[in-house]
This record gives structure tokens, sequence and C-alpha cells, in this order.
């Protein structure tokens, strides 16, 4: 039976393929016995909860591979891919997009396709299983007691943000994470060994990792023994599993040309003759919908029944626990959180908002209970420590600070992966430069919806004597073009803990903080409760104002200091701080002209960053006061200064240029 099995999933997709007329057959026909291996004999998931907590994840990183997941999720019985949605592949509307979507069809437990995130994204959901597991487990009650499997391919092996994760896990000793390597030799380009030639398994057994070696991989149940060995190992395990591309393509298999293209219809023929398969186009006989309804569905939803009984009792006998645990799973614990929960400053102190944000953090940890993060290897430059709390690791399961290492793009990966799995919100920090190598991830908890908190520091040329390479300049303009996101560049140490707070309020996207490593006053004027508005008044003399300056971070207070000095000279001005641009486009038109008003021509933006955005503010006739080249290493002070981002510059160029 288990054959017929194996051979529906590989039809299912070639079939799909060729009727979209795009995908990648080669990886379905390839892995199909491994991923028929794991769903049949070890994966715990039930069709009809599909988000039950304690169930196993699984992350098909070979993303390009999706109709191999989608005839997995279709034969087990997922409703969102009916055979219907299989013959809608790759496209409009249809639940059977071109990769997999986290959030758009149910069974599928993470976004994937750019290579070497979804293996890296599920080292985050192992951890945040660990994690979860050692805070609210107790003796007879495991309510947090499952795998994290991944099925890869030779690209993300390749790529470098899989070995950055891979590291981490073995470090942490992540062992319920067991990662199925399909091992064909064969890339998009070519083979495999014009690109890279390490014993994967050794470069892995270097890492710390567990490996296993399946020399034939449509040996369904070799498969299957690894992966029970897999699961009694200590560390985390890396199963090779040799297989050939596009297997039962007599002319392709085992080549470039069967990776992601459509077999076409002359081929299919051959391959439906080679494997023995004698029904009609997108038939699948009864007898395989029953395999899959009993070692799959069936098997799932027992486990979960068993699971929900289980979770009953324990909540007769740890009442306080179950309650904490259900806010959390739902985000409810956000309720706890107010403005009280800050501490505030007095007007004129000066901080860092970097260390503001160290301060918020600390008041968020103080109430919410699985509020954790840490730092790429920055967490005492970032300010990213929960003070009282070690580094979490296998032995300290439960402590709140991560040390990610020098892992940008592995940190926001393992960030998604923890948020995924749910039950936990986390941050991430490194300087505002290095947000470069780890945007592809930033983007992806975009795109999945997912409230991770990135926190960057070192925002601006301020940064002084490090020079250009440390001193970001497009980088605001590039966060603030990716859809689904909030940037927020603070003022002072009242608008960074508002930011804060409404990081943690927001359950569909990311946060990026945008904070100094220079002291910033405290202004008079700037509130915690109108953050929210995105922009807002922090200075104004005169109702009949004829000069709005709209400035972010530090160039508020010099923005104020600027209007007071265009004031001696009989200009009558308006100062808005905008530290979210995202949240001020969210406000009604009414709002918008209100703060705004088109009659006010005389406008000035001051951020020090790229100029482009402010355009739409200011308009053409306005003046974008802002860096469009690299900076230069000496001291802070000097570098602002020669940049112009001084009072009396400021001054000089809204005279001249206005």
């Amino acid at each position: 039976m288990s054959q017929k099995s194996v051979n529906a999933i590989k039809v299912l997709g070639v079939d799909a393929i060729n009727k979209a007329k795009s995908g990648h057959p080669g990886v379905v026909m390839g892995a199909a016995p491994m991923a028929y291996s794991l769903f049949a004999n070890h994966l715990r998931v039930n069709p009809k909860k599909e988000n039950w907590i304690n169930r196993d994840r699984f992350v098909l990183s070979a993303g390009h591979g999706s109709m191999l997941l989608y005839s997995l999720l279709h034969l087990s019985g997922f409703e969102d891919v009916s055979l219907e949605e299989i013959k809608n592949f790759r496209q409009w509307g249809s639940k059977t997009p071109g990769h997999p979507e986290f959030g758009h069809t149910k069974g599928v437990d993470a976004t994937t396709g750019p290579l070497g995130q979804g293996v890296s994204t599920a080292v985050g959901m192992a951890l945040a299983e660990r994690y979860l597991a050692a805070k609210y487990n107790k003796e007879g009650y495991n309510l947090f007691d499952h795998y994290t499997y991944v099925i890869c391919g030779d690209g993300d092996i390749m790529e470098g943000v899989a070995s950055e994760t891979a590291s981490f896990a073995a470090i942490q000793k992540l062992n319920k994470l067991v990662v199925l390597y399909d091992s064909n030799d064969i890339c998009l380009d070519g083979e495999t060994k014009d690109a890279f030639s390490e014993s994967v398994r050794k470069r892995y057994e270097a890492y710390g990792w567990n490996t296993i070696l399946v020399e034939e991989g449509s040996n369904v149940d070799a498969i299957s023994k690894a992966i029970e060995e897999a699961k009694k190992s200590d560390k985390p395990t890396l199963i090779e599993v040799k297989t050939i591309i596009g297997a039962g393509s007599p002319n392709k298999q085992g080549t470039n040309g069967v990776h992601g293209a459509p077999l076409g219809e002359e081929e299919t023929a051959l391959f439906r003759k080679e494997i023995g398969w004698e029904y009609d186009l997108f038939e699948i006989p009864t007898e395989v919908y029953a395999d899959f309804k009993e070692k799959v569905a069936n098997r799932g939803e027992a486990a979960c029944k068993s699971w929900e009984k289980l979770y009953d009792d324990y909540k007769a006998k740890y009442p306080e626990l179950a309650s904490e645990l259900e806010e959390v799973l739902s985000r409810k614990d956000i309720e706890r959180l107010s403005k009280e929960s800050f501490g505030f400053k007095n007007v004129g102190e000066a901080q860092a908002t970097r260390n503001s944000s160290q301060d918020a953090i600390n008041s968020i940890a103080a109430v919410l209970p699985t509020f954790f993060g840490g730092s790429a290897d920055l967490s005492h430059s970032n300010m990213t420590f929960i003070k009282g709390e070690g580094l979490q690791d296998n032995e300290n399961r439960v402590a709140r600070n991560v040390q990610f290492g020098v892992r940008e793009f592995g940190m926001a990966t393992i960030l998604n992966g923890l948020m995924l799995h749910g039950g936990v919100r986390v941050f991430g920090g490194t300087f505002f430069v290095f947000s470069d190598y780890l945007k592809a991830a930033l983007r992806l908890s975009a795109l999945q919806n997912l409230p991770v908190t990135y926190v960057f520091t070192h925002d601006s040329i301020a940064v002084g004597e490090d020079g250009p390479t440390h001193e970001p300049i497009e980088h605001l303009a590039s966060l603030r073009t990716i859809p689904n996101t909030y940037v927020f560049r603070p003022a002072d140490a009242t608008e960074a803990q508002a930011a804060w707070y409404l990081s943690q309020k927001v359950n569909n996207k990311p946060t990026s903080l945008v904070l100094t490593r220079q002291n910033l006053p405290i202004l008079e004027n700037t509130s915690f409760e109108k953050v929210s508005k995105g922009a807002y008044v922090v200075y104004e003399t005169s109702s009949d104002f004829d000069t709005i300056l709209i400035a972010t971070g530090s160039e508020v207070a010099l923005a104020v200091d600027a209007a007071r000095e265009l004031e001696k000279e009989g200009s009558k001005v308006r100062v808005v701080s905008m530290p979210s641009v995202e949240l001020f486009e969210e406000q009604s038109k009414e709002y918008k002209e209100e703060l705004l008003p088109r009659s006010v021509r005389r406008r000035v933006s001051l951020e020090m960053g790229n100029t482009a955005l402010w355009y739409k503010y200011v308009g053409l006739d306005g003046l974008a006061i802002g860096i469009d080249n690299f900076g230069a290493s000496a001291p802070a002070n000097k570098v602002i200064e020669e940049y112009g981002f001084t009072v009396a510059k400021v001054v000089e160029r809204i005279k001249n240029e206005l």
C-alpha cells in the first residue's frame, strides 16, 4: 500500500504542474518516499484542528517543491487543499500558490521559498517548543512535547543562513529538530559538484549534530527507522537521504532538466507507465485516501484528543498556569501591559533611546511572562539584556536572554520560527546598518504577519568614528518600503517606550525600532499616547503658522531649536514629530490635513538619512534636509556638524532655499 501512496503523491504533483505549465516536479518525485514515511509513520497533525498547539511542525524548506506539500495535505484531509485547489496550482486566488504561504493555506506551518530560510525558521520552532515545555510542563503533564521536521534540499544547505542556524541549533542542543536532507546531487544549473563538494554530514557533525545516512531514498522503511533513531538523540539530527531527482521519469530523472519545468504530456505518459499508474488525470484511488486517513488523520486526531484530555486535567490541577498559558497563546496577555507599566523620566533629562529601549524591555519582561529575546552578539551595545535573567541554553531553558552570536540573518529567521510556533513574544537586536544582513528574513516576518520586534541601534552618522561602514544612510528608506511593517524612530525616552508598547499590541506585522547611541533630551511635548498617531505636533507658538518642520528621532530636538531661531526672524513655525510614517499613513484624511494643512507650503523635513521619502510630505517645492551620500569617520559631533545638522546650518538652509 505504501508504494501506491508514494506514487499518488508523485502523480498529483506532476499532474498539477503540467496543468499549470509551471512548477518543480523533480523534488516531488524524488522526495515523495521520505515525505510519505514522515507523514504516515511519525508526524502528529490533526487536519480537523490544524492549529493544535502540540502538533508536530513540518517545514518544506525546499519551498519550490510546494506540490509535494500540497499533495500531502490533500491526501491527509486538510480541507483547504481540495482536489479542485490542486488543479488550480499556481493560479490567481488559489490555496496552492507557487511557494507555500503560512496563513494562506491551512496546514502550512511556514512560508518558504527563499532557500535556507525554511530550515532556519524550523530552528526557532524547536526553540519555542523547548522553552514552553520547560516553562509550563509538569510531571505527568507534558503539554509541549512535539518535534519539528524539515525537508530541505541542496540549495538550502548551500545558503549561508542555514549554516548560521545549524551552528546555533547544535549549541542549544535542540534534539527535537529533525532535518531530512534530500540529497540528489542536482541543482538548477547542473550538478552540485560544480558548486560545492564538502561532505555535508561531516560539516554537520562538526557543528555538533547527530547525522544519519539513508542510501536508498525510495526505501520508506529505512527512512522511518532513521527518523526513529533521530528521535532518540540528544542532539539535532540531519538525515541525509540519497535520492534521484525526478525519480521515475525515464528521460529526465537524475538531471537538472526535471528541476524547474513540467514533464510535459509525452514524458508524463512514460513516467506513468514506468511506475504502473493506470488511473486518469487527477484520479486518486480510494485505498490511497484510506491509507492516509488511517495513518495520518485518524492517528493525529487521536493524539489531539488525548492531549485535550491531558490539558483538561492540567487546568484542574494547575489553574493559574493554565490561565496564563491561555493568555499567552491568544496574546491576551497584552491586557496586562499599559502606560503605567513603564517608568518615565523628567523633561530635560537626557538618555540615548537605546537605553530608553532597555528600560522598556525590562518593564515589559516584568509583565509579559513569555517575552524574551537577544542580540547578534551586541546585547550590551543594543541594550537588549533582560536584567536578572541568565542566558537561555539547554541547561537554563527558561532564561530570557538569547545569545544569537554574530548571526544577524540567522537570528531573524529563528525569531520568525519562534513566532510561527506561538506562545512567545520575541525581539532581536543589532546595529541598524546591519539590518541589511537580515532584511530577507524581516521581509518574511512581514509576509507571514509575524509580530517580531527588531531593535536597531546606532541609527545615524552620530556613530562617528566607526565611519561609513557603520553609519546607516539608506536603511530607513529601505525598511519603510517593505509592506506590512511598522518602523519607529523615536525622538526621546517617551516616544521610545510608546513604540515598544505599540509593538507588543500589534498582532499581524513586525516592528522595527530605530534607536540612537547618543543621548537625547526628553522633550516637553512628546506624548506616549500620540505616538499611536504616527505623527503629531511637538512645538508651535502660533496657530497661524507659515512653516512646518517634520522630523524624526534625534532630529526632533534639533527641529524645535531651529524653530525657535526662525521665529526670532519672523517665521511662525509648527514642528511635527513623525516617529512612524506607517502609522501616520493609517490615519484619517482629516487628521493628516489637520497636521499638515495643504495651505502651508513652506515645509522642511529633517532626518539623518536618505531623503527620497520626504518629498511626499514636503512636496517638490519643499526642502528635505538629509544625507544622500555615505558618512565619514570622525567624532560624532564633528560628523553631524559637517553634514549640516546644527541649528545654525539648518536655519541657514531654510532661509536660503525656501
